[in-house]
């Protein structure tokens, strides 16, 4: 809301006016039969209309942050699984041009565990570099946020934490399955193959 001035009525007449009531009543709505008798006795032809809760005015003034917030939460769950196919076809990739080496470090003694270490490592560097370009973007970008944003302080902790931390479990996972398969393939027929 923006600055008002209040006029008295008389000064400034309108076809409509708003009659605000507090009570003290769980349900506000069971005070409508007194209030429709009061107003038929000051003037009979006027009439009730648009009878709400405070609750249900504020929730209609509300619908368009309440639309853009869930536009931008649509937007970031098709983000997150975005980022989730990303990483699993990079470093899917990335682990079957390795195929050779990874099965001539097989066959040389490393053992299959070494080798899920290495590529899942590689992989959650990755991901903590991109979460920490990804902290430093979101925090600069706050204050253009600040606007979008309805009881919700725009360094929210818990958002910088649990975001990030479901990052970089997608980003362990998305390494975790390739290094699998890459570890049950036989070292030889994955030399033979290339």
């Amino acid at each position: 809301m923006g600055p008002a001035t209040y006029f008295p009525y008389m000064t400034w007449p309108g076809y409509t006016q708003t009659v605000v009531i507090r009570t003290s009543l769980p349900d506000p709505l069971r005070l409508m039969p007194s209030v429709r008798q009061v107003l038929r006795e000051l003037d009979a032809h006027v009439p009730a209309y648009r009878v709400q809760t405070m609750a249900q005015a504020v929730s209609r003034s509300l619908w368009r942050q309440r639309f853009q917030s869930e536009v931008l939460g649509v937007f970031a769950i098709l983000a997150l699984l975005l980022a989730a196919v990303g990483m699993y076809g990079v470093i899917s990739y990335a682990v079957a041009q390795r195929s050779r080496e990874l099965s001539v470090r097989i066959a040389l003694g490393a053992t299959r565990g070494h080798v899920m270490s290495l590529i899942v490592g590689q992989g959650t560097r990755l991901a903590a570099i991109g979460v920490v370009i990804g902290l430093a973007g979101a925090l600069s970008l706050t204050r253009v946020l600040r606007q979008l944003l309805y009881s919700v302080s725009p360094t929210d902790p818990f958002t910088f934490v649990v975001v990030p931390l479901a990052l970089a479990s997608i980003a362990i996972f998305a390494s975790w399955v390739p290094a699998r398969r890459a570890v049950r393939v036989d070292p030889v027929d994955a030399m033979r193959g290339e």
